[in-house]
């Protein structure tokens, strides 16, 4: 996961493969008309949802959730809790 004043970014990586499984972030076309502010906490909601879509169309139902260096709480905590509404554990 990461943020920047304007865009919110998340992707589900494989470590051992090397491997980008699943991936979102306010800077596709599709989710510009959804949430036209990017660093806002609904355009947050919109990426945690899509990613763990993705991602369990893959089969990944578990993941560990890396914030980087950001605090638990915003934008970050909107991105996670809308991921687990979606279906991905953490």
């Amino acid at each position: 996961m990461f943020r920047s004043n304007r865009h919110i970014y998340a992707q589900i990586i494989d470590d051992t493969a090397g491997a980008t499984l699943a991936s979102a972030s306010t800077r596709v076309k599709g989710l510009q008309e959804q949430a036209p502010n990017g660093g806002g906490r609904k355009a947050a909601e919109v990426v945690g949802e899509i990613v763990a879509k993705q991602a369990l169309g893959v089969g990944i139902k578990c993941v560990r959730f890396d914030r980087n260096r950001y605090k638990f709480h915003g934008r970050v905590r909107a991105l996670a809790e809308a991921a687990r509404k979606a279906g991905l554990a953490f």
